[in-house]
Formats: structure tokens, sequence, C-alpha cells
């Protein structure tokens, strides 16, 4: 059955739309267009906040040059109704085919309208829901048998070829013809999935294709045939106009191996098990270009690949197996799945040092089951007539190859055999020499799931007073999703109707069939004991969906007796359920966020651009684990980036592991952060089933690459060092090479544009969430983020996502409250030194440099209007003074210096890693404890001395002493009638001589008015 996309748009109301029938009113309809379809509502007559609720379908085709994917509103004032005498235009929407969604995902949002040109005057909202559906269209019925084919014209012969191989052809045929005392073979049927789905089966060329055979004289060349492949009348010809991706040819040699052309590369012949020196030399000239992929930030790592499919017509009964040896590397494949044929379907990547390195490569077919590992047959292939592929070509096609000695006398191997590099598209789910076959150690690509805020609010409660004598009780709701649990506050009621108007916050992920929600009526007694009234279950999928801030209906739940079997009616609970879009879910820390696009899909912004990671391989690493008193490091590299995990292969017992992969991110804010993690894997030994394989897996380093850091088209090769913070203090892990490239796909205005847009989505400005229940939400989302990638195969470890998420940043560290207040030193450090200069300008250290600023001082006074360019153009001037000072090549990575890594006190250290509850000697504790005291005795005298500043402020006008007061108001009065006689410029002029004038003028003691400001009462002596 075909599937069909339609486009359905629902139209529901407008709202605040602009008279224009002459009377106060219009007569709204809309006007659709999308994909070169036109559709239209009805009219409401005179109405401002019309109300259609029409749903509108639109056949969704192939993107066009000509019609676009956009789906344009037009809103018009119907001429017919009223005096107007034309259609008057009240707005347009224009929405990109992007924001849609599918059919579950929709939810109701309200679009401004946009004018026409610049000189419209339009207003108001429109309110629409979009989404596809997929619709199922039966099979036509299958139409009448054409009528026979008329016989073609008559078709110029080519000229004949030359003599000697005309001669050749009829020999071979007549040698074929003399031998056919056999019957015929009869071919195989194909099992499903034994043929790639690029294979064809070989066409015979014109001027070796034989007359087709009768049946009652059938020849043995149809019998080898049918053996070595499909029979050759079965060929399906290709649609006229129409260019096949794979040429497949095939030719009849002495040994009836057929011979494969993929992209006018030939397949490599087997040689003689004996191979001579000759065999060695071949022509290098079909190796000069490799591959032109677009891992162009990565060394490219060249791999010799090796694709065993299938066996036929081997003499066995058992499970055999294929050994592949090559440049000292022996490897077994997975035992054959028995069906028709002896299927593995395997692709093995063996490493090359060089190219043009040349080897023997043997693939041999053993039986393990006949207790000595007979041999069933074998095939030798030197490696340099191997072909290299280019990746943008299609994979190579296996062919049959005839296994030479041992008991196969007749059997036949599948396999490909090519050189490329980790651009093939086989090197991910292919063997690899370097992992060792590990099957834990493959490249992924990752998604987390869809998160939405689930938002519930809790109203009130009714009928509870009905089963239970008229007292006053407390009660309370707990909600329960998952391992998520919440309790609004406990409510005293006599009446049985307890009422809350409290708003609980979780966090779903996609799908909802996993969860239900669940609200539990708690009664509070005397002492401290809990019942539970009733309990209510909603499904996730009946809770409504919204994007904006709009109020969505309330219902009504039943609570049941959850003792009871039989459903018994306990009460009911008044509640308002949805799903918020328009947030972002938090999952990463503010300063090293990699994405903040809301969950609604049709909220989301156009990217702005691409970000490229290589991630080339790391140095020097230490090793983090010991098998067979040999030390050893399995390591793999892990970057998150929004909502895309990826995971490199695993690289087995290396120091030096190289990874050279590539992969590509979306980039929608460059205000983000990407995130590259090294670790030390224990997969290695699930095969085994030891315990080992239940260890965590270590972390190695970390590196945060902020994307707004980058120049547009510039590729940055940098090389990171690893550093780890452990309890036994600051350790250098080893070194990773990365290069990054980020691509710009946006005008450069828009690009500019992003910077002036908030950060977060327009919901956490209508409705923000508080700092505590962001962090209750975030610690949420990490458990769900982490136990969905856990899942996956490989998986990716818990520990390996609370580390790239930052999970455990917000704990308590004496040496991060240290390093951000040397943090606040050097932000305020300019003031400091900008006070500082001022004051060896007026102590007339530099002589010069006063009489320049007593200048300086005239003319800002003299003229005011120059105050304000004059301090822009000195801005101006220190940016483009700095930018020759600039990073150009490195990039910005953890500073041990400002982290105050290099010289941490041990307890300090062991207190920041200790876990909550504290699991240390009370002793410890104790002093620990102390020590805080102290810390807050400090923080409690500074802000005590702010809060005194503060309040000496409010007593210069709130009489607490009247006689400063009075002093300073009758200073006031004095100094206004001043400035209404004398001219300000004369006054600020003078202020600023008496500021600048020489030492020698100047009192070493403070000034009176500091001291009148020092003697001012504040609230600090009414403290206990």
């Amino acid at each position: 059955m075909a599937i069909v996309r339609k486009l359905i748009v629902e139209v529901v109301d407008a709202r605040n739309l602009l008279p224009k029938d002459g009377h106060g009113a219009s007569s709204p309809y809309i006007i659709l267009d999308f994909h070169g379809q036109r559709r239209k509502t009805r009219t409401v007559i005179r109405d401002l906040n019309p109300a259609w609720n029409e749903s509108l379908e639109f056949n969704v085709g192939k993107t066009s040059e000509v019609l676009g994917d956009m789906l344009e509103l037009d809103v018009f004032h119907d001429k017919n109704i009223g005096p107007t005498t034309r259609n008057n235009f009240l707005g347009r929407v224009r929405l990109s085919s992007s924001q849609f969604v599918k059919k579950g995902e929709e939810a109701l949002i309200y679009y401004p309208l946009e004018k026409k040109n610049l000189f419209s005057w339009i207003q108001g909202e429109i309110g629409l829901k979009i989404y596809f559906v997929d619709e199922f269209v039966p099979p036509l019925a299958p139409p009448p048998p054409p009528a026979p084919p008329t016989p073609p014209p008559e078709e110029v012969k080519p000229e004949p070829p030359p003599a000697d191989s005309a001669s050749d052809v009829p020999a071979a045929e007549a040698d074929i013809n003399e031998t056919s005392p056999d019957p015929p073979a009869e071919a195989p049927p194909p099992g499903d999935g034994d043929e790639p789905k690029n294979e064809e089966p070989p066409p015979v060329p014109p001027t070796e294709a034989a007359p087709p055979p009768s049946a009652e004289n059938p020849t043995t060349e149809t019998a080898d045939l049918a053996d070595s492949g499909p029979p050759l009348d079965q060929t399906p010809k290709s649609p006229r106009g129409q260019n096949p991706d794979h040429h497949v040819m095939a030719s009849v040699s002495s040994g009836f191996m057929p011979e494969v052309k993929v992209n006018n590369i030939n397949a490599p012949q087997p040689i003689s098990r004996v191979s001579s020196v000759s065999s060695f030399m071949s022509d290098q000239s079909d190796r000069s270009s490799i591959e032109r992929s677009s891992f162009d930030l990565v060394e490219k790592m060249h791999y010799l690949f090796v694709r065993v499919v299938k066996a036929r017509s081997l003499p066995s009964a058992g499970i055999p197996v294929v050994k592949i040896a090559v440049s000292g590397c022996h490897v077994i494949s997975k035992p054959a799945r028995k069906t028709t044929f002896f299927d593995w379907d395997q692709t093995f990547a063996f490493n090359r040092d060089s190219p043009d390195s040349s080897t023997i490569l043997e693939v041999s077919v053993w039986d393990p089951l006949s207790g000595g590992h007979d041999f069933l047959g074998g095939i030798c292939f030197d490696v340099g007539e191997i072909p290299l592929r280019d990746p943008p070509d299609s994979p190579l096609a296996p062919q049959w190859y005839r296994l030479e000695g041992g008991g196969a006398n007749r059997g036949d191997l599948m396999l490909a055999t090519w050189i490329g590099t980790q651009a093939d598209e086989s090197f991910p789910d292919a063997w690899k020499t370097d992992t060792v076959g590990n099957p834990n150690s493959k490249s992924k690509v990752y998604q987390s799931p869809k998160l939405w805020y689930l938002r519930t609010s809790i109203i009130e409660a009714q009928d509870i007073s009905m089963l239970m004598p008229l007292k006053e009780s407390s009660y309370q709701i707990k909600v329960q999703l998952g391992f998520q649990v919440q309790k609004t506050k406990s409510v005293l009621t006599n009446t049985g109707a307890p009422t809350w108007n409290e708003d609980l916050m979780f966090v779903a992920a996609e799908p909802f069939t996993e969860h239900n929600l669940i609200f539990v009526l708690i009664e509070n007694r005397q002492p401290k004991e809990q019942v539970i009234v009733g309990v209510a279950t909603i499904p996730l999928t009946s809770i409504e969906r919204r994007v904006d801030d709009r109020n969505v209906v309330s219902r009504w739940s039943t609570l049941e007796d959850p003792n009871e079997e039989k459903r018994v009616y306990r009460g009911r609970v008044h509640l308002r359920l949805c799903f918020d879009g328009g947030y972002h879910v938090m999952g990463e820390v503010a300063n090293a966020c990699s994405d903040y696009r809301p969950t609604a899909r049709q909220l989301w912004k156009p990217p702005v651009g691409t970000i490229e990671l290589g991630i080339l391989g790391c140095k020097n690493l230490l090793p983090m684990k010991t098998i067979k008193t040999k030390g050893s490091t399995d390591a793999y590299a892990v970057a998150k980036y929004g909502n895309k995990w990826v995971r490199t292969r695993t690289i087995s017992d290396s120091l030096d592991p190289k990874w050279n992969e590539q992969y590509t991110w979306r980039v929608y804010d460059p205000s983000t952060v990407l995130t590259i993690g090294v670790f030390d894997s224990w997969e290695a030994f699930e095969s085994d089933g030891s315990k080992e394989s239940m260890r965590p897996d270590f972390r190695i380093g970390k590196v945060r690459i902020r994307i707004s850091t980058l120049t547009t088209g510039k590729v940055y090769r940098s090389v990171f060092s690893l550093i780890l913070l452990s309890q036994a203090g600051l350790k250098k892990m080893g070194e990773i090479e990365l290069a990054v490239r980020f691509a710009r796909a946006t005008p450069t205005l828009d690009f500019l544009h992003v910077y002036s847009q908030p950060l977060l989505p327009m919901m956490h400005h209508l409705k923000p969430i508080g700092m505590v229940q962001q962090e209750v939400l975030r610690a949420a989302t990490v458990k769900i983020v982490s136990a969905h990638l856990s899942r996956a195969e490989p998986p990716l470890r818990r520990e390996v996502v609370t580390y790239m998420l930052d999970s455990d940043s917000n704990t308590f560290s004496m040496r991060k409250v240290r390093a951000n207040w040397l943090r606040i030193i050097n932000v305020i450090a300019g003031v400091i030194d900008v006070f500082k200069w001022a004051d060896d300008t007026r102590s007339w250290k530099n002589p010069t440099a006063t009489i320049l600023v007593h200048a300086l001082l005239v003319m800002l006074v003299w003229f005011p209007d120059l105050i304000v360019p004059s301090f822009a153009f000195y801005i101006f001037v220190v940016g483009a003074w700095n930018y020759r000072f600039r990073s150009r090549t490195s990039l910005p990575h953890f500073d041990p210096k400002i982290s105050l890594v290099e010289s941490i006190d041990r307890d300090e250290l062991d207190e920041e890693f200790d876990a909550m509850p504290c699991n240390r000697q009370n002793e410890m504790v104790r002093a620990r404890y102390d020590k805080m005291r102290m810390l807050g005795a400090r923080v409690q005298t500074l802000l005590g001395d702010f809060a005194t500043q503060g309040e000496r402020m409010q007593a210069l006008v709130t009489w607490w002493d009247p006689r400063a007061t009075g002093i300073f108001v009758g200073l006031c009065f004095v100094v206004a009638f001043i400035l209404y006689l004398i001219p300000s410029k004369m006054v600020a002029m003078a202020f600023g001589f008496y500021y600048l004038r020489h030492p020698i003028f100047r009192d070493r003691m403070p000034s009176p008015a500091l001291n009148f400001f020092r003697r001012l009462p504040s609230l600090s002596d009414r403290m206990l």
C-alpha cells in the first residue's frame, strides 16, 4: 500500500483585527496557498475576533524551485459585505514547511499578522494548528495484459570482429556444446537478504552471448552458469532513459569466473595459491586518487575491506567459518547461518600503514565441527590488484569465486574486497583490527529523547467529606511521574473541599506510553500518620500541548480507593494539565549549554550555520588499568552538541589512539558550547563475561569549544591537554588533537541579528521558573537522558552522560568559592585602576598628564555634547588596540590557574568530592563545620557593611539624626540657590579644578563630606 502525505491546516480563529468595512468592523476570510494549491475559508460577518474552526487539506509533493515549500495565508475583508468596493488586506502569515510537525505533536499557535509593504497598517494575530498526516492508499487493480509487441525493425549489424577473435569464439562454443552428458542443474533460488540491493544479474555482452538453449538439449554452459548465478534469461531490463548506478558486466573465462565491473573498477581476480614473484608486480595506474569525501578535517586512514557474503555447494553439514589472513593478521568470522546458502554477510577492515604495500590476502573456509578443522577450500588475492574505491561511488558488488583445494570441489564463495578509508559506508559496522573485534566499539550517533515540561496545576478537591466525618483535617496531594515525586503544601479544611492552587512541574520524555501521571490524595493525621484517601491515574497521551501562556481547559479526575479491587469513588480532584512546549528543557549547566531551542518544533528558527568536528586522536595517554601485569587503555571519545551525541570507536590497548572521525552538527545559536570527552572502556571484557565489564568507564578528560569564538570558514587544528581533577589532585591524562570549523549558512545581517535576540525561548520570560525548581528539573532531565542513552547499543553509560552534562557542577567547593571571588576582583580591577589613575592625576605624579586632564576638563565642560561621543571613541580605540592581541590559532581551554587547582588543600579537595550525605568521620566533619562557620562570619560581616552604607544613605533624609538631616537639607537648599544663580558650566569647572588641585593645597585628613557620612546612624545598632 502506498503512503500519501498531506498537510492539514486547522484555521481556528483570529484576534484584534483592524476594522476595514467603514463601520468599525470587518468581515474576514482567509486564502491559503501551499505548493501551487489554493484553499479559501468561509467569511465571518462583521467580527474583529472571528472564529472559523475549519480544517483545510493540501497534498505534499517534492520541493520545487518554482512552487517552493512556503505556506502563505492572506487575510482579506469581504467586499460583498458592507459599503467597501474592494477586498481590503488585513494581514498575512508566511511559514516554512520545516516548522510543521506530524499529527499528535500539533499545538495551537497564534502567529502575528505581517504587512504586505512598508506602508500597510496591520494588527492582530491568527491561531493555527498545522501538521502532517500520512494516509494509506490501497493499491490499484493490475492493468490488463498488454498486446504482444510488434517485431522490432532490423538493426544495422556492427562490423565483424578480427579474424583471430572471431575464430576463437565459435571454437569455444563448439567445445562447450560437445560436453553435455549431465542434465541441467537447477539454479538455487536466492534467499531474502542474501543479495545486496544494488546487485543485478550480470547481462551477457552482445559479442559473447550464446543463443538460448532449448529444453530438449541443455548444454553444460547452461548448467555451469546456473551454479554460478541466476539464469541469463531472467536478467531484468532497465527502463529506457535511465542509467543504472551499478554497471555489472560478465564474461566467460576459462574458470567460469564472471568479471564484475562497478563504476569502471574491475574486481580482483583470484591468483593461484602457490604465488609467484611475478604476481606481486601489477599496474598501479588505477591507484591515483582514492576518495572525494567530506572527511577533510581528519587524516585519511587506509583499510583493506573484505566482505564475506555467503557460500554454496560446500561438502559440510555443519556451520563453517571463514578465516582471513593478511599482513600477519588472522581473523575468524562468525559461524555461518544455514539457509539455502551458508550466510555470513560480515565485513572486515584491516588497517594498512601504506596504500602501496603489497601482500597476499588469503580467504579460506573451514569446518570447525569435524574435530580437525577440515579445510574446505580457499582463495588468494594479490593486494596490489585490489581496487581503490571512491566513497561517492556505489558499493562494490560481491561476486562468486571458486574455492581451490580442500574438500570443496565445486564450492563457491561470494565476497568483495577493496581498499578504502574511514569514509566508507561499510566502515562503522565492520570488524576492525584496531578494535580487536569488540562488538561494542563501533562508532555510533545517538539522539537525546524529546523532553517536555509537564505543568500540573492542582486547584481543589471535592466530595471528600461524604465518606468521613466532618472535622478539621489536613490534606495534601502527592504527584508521581516515574521516579519524580512532588507534593503540594498541606491545607486545613473542615468542609471536605481543600483548595491548593499550586503548580508542579515534571520532565516527561516521548513516547508518553511508558508512565502515567498518578495523583494521590493524602490525609495527615496526628501524630505523623498519613492515610491515602484516593488515587487518580491520568495517561500522558491525553494531556494537551501548548506553546504559549494561554490557559488550557481544566478537568475533573475521579479519586478511587487503591486497596479495593472494584472501583470505589473517593472524591474528585480539579486539575489543569498541559505540556509546555515553549520552554527549553535544561539538561546542561547554563554557562556551557549547547542548545536553547524550545521543545515545540513549530517555534524553531532556521539554523545559522554548521559546526564540523574532526576527532583525530590522542597522544601520551596514561594507562588506566592493568591487564595481565601490563598497563592498558581502551580509549574512546564522545562529543555532544544539541540533541546529537556521537561516539567514536574504541581503540583497544593503545596509549596513542587514532580515530580520524568527522561529524557535523547544525548550529541554531552561536552562543553555544560543543563538548568533547575522552573515556576508558571496560566493554572489551563483556564478551568474556568477566566482572570487569560491570565497572564504570573512567574519565580521562574533557574539552569545551564555544562556537562564538570561531571565525567563519577557518579550520582550527589544536592540541588540548586532558586535565582531570580527582580526590588525588590534578593530573594530566594526555592530549587530544581536534579540528574544528564553523560554516555560516545565513546572510551576515541575519547572523548578526541573532545577537540581539534572547537566549532562552519566550516562555522563560513570560512565566520564569525559579532557580531551585530549575535545579530539580535539571537533575530529573539528566537521569532521563542517561537512562535513555544507556539502553542503546552500544550504550552510552550513565557515568559518561553525567560527566558530559556536568550534573555535579553545583556541589559545594571551597576552591570554587575562592576562584569566583578572584574572578570578581579581576572584573572590578578595571574600575579600581580608573580610580587609581584619577588619584595619581590629582596627586600630580605626572604633571604633564594632569595639565592635559585640565585641558580636557575645560573642553568637556564648555562643550558637553562631546562627552558621549568622546567616551564611545575611547572604547573604540581600546577595542581596536586589543584586536592586535587576539588569539588567532589556539582555542580557549580549561585554565588550572583560574580554577585554583595547582595549589589546592587536600582536605578541601576531599570535601569537594565527598558525597551527600557526608560519610566522613565525626572529627573531620566537625572541623569542616567550624571552617564553614568562620567563612560564614566573614560573609556576614561583608553583608552587614553593605547594609550599613545603604541605611546611611537613607538616614540623610529620614531624620534619624535630626541635626545631621538638618545640616544636609540646609546644604541642599544653599546649593540649589547657588546653581540657580551661577551657570552650571562655571560650577562644574570650579569643582573640577578644586578636585585636581595640587597636593600642597590639600589636607591629608579625610574630607568633611566623608566625615559627615560616616557619622550618620544605621540600623546595625538595633540588631540583637
